[in-house]
């Protein structure tokens, strides 16, 4: 997602899992390791933390903080 709210929204729609447990928190905490399931567009996909930001930073930056699972 773009925009921290477009993830807020999801959150508040019930569509993001960590760690197979649903969060209705948009500020809940990521720890290295958790695994995240979000629906999006009636496909879901799932990630893994691999690293946190120090600062929002360049997409590509962004692409190296996590790894998806099939």
């Amino acid at each position: 997602m773009k925009a921290r709210s477009d993830c807020a929204v999801l959150v508040g729609e019930g569509a993001v899992r960590i760690n197979r447990l649903p969060t209705e928190k948009a500020h809940a905490r990521l720890r290295l390791g958790d695994v995240l399931t979000v629906a999006i567009r009636g496909d879901v996909r799932v990630v893994r933390v691999l690293a946190l930001a120090e600062r929002r930073g360049p997409a590509t930056e962004a692409l190296t903080l996590y790894e998806e699972i099939a």
